[in-house]
């Protein structure tokens, strides 16, 4: 599976973006698809994540109640709602994926077996 993250930009804060993330293959409802993000100089982070078949959904506490996570699988394309953006929030965006992937196991980067390149989100005024 290939995956590439896109959408980002610069925005103020406040400002919305919406990131996609295309596969190669995402019809199958067994996968599961992340979104991480990396800051310069820190460690890359959980953001959110949709599961496969239980089409569950969990956030980082950072982002509860501002981004939304969603999959649209006969697209192949997950996407990533980001509303009442910080300037916290700028890193740079990852989408992974993984097969049967369960629920508990969402928010661990290491256990995604595939990844795309980032996309670039600044939050800046």
């Amino acid at each position: 599976v290939q995956l590439q993250a896109s959408g980002g930009g610069l925005v103020q804060p406040g400002d919305s973006l919406r990131l996609a993330c295309t596969t190669s293959d995402l019809t199958s409802d067994d996968w599961a698809i992340g979104w991480f993000r990396q800051a310069p100089g820190k460690d890359r982070e959980f953001v959110a994540a949709t599961s496969g078949r239980s089409s569950g959904k969990v956030y980082a506490d950072s982002v509860k109640g501002r981004f939304t996570v969603s999959r649209d699988n006969a697209k192949n394309s997950a996407y990533l709602q980001m509303n009442s953006l910080k300037p916290e929030d700028t890193a740079v965006y990852y989408c992974a994926a993984d097969r049967a992937l369960i629920y508990s196991r969402l928010a661990y980067a290491g256990d995604y077996d595939y990844w795309g390149q980032g996309t670039q989100v600044t939050v800046s005024s």
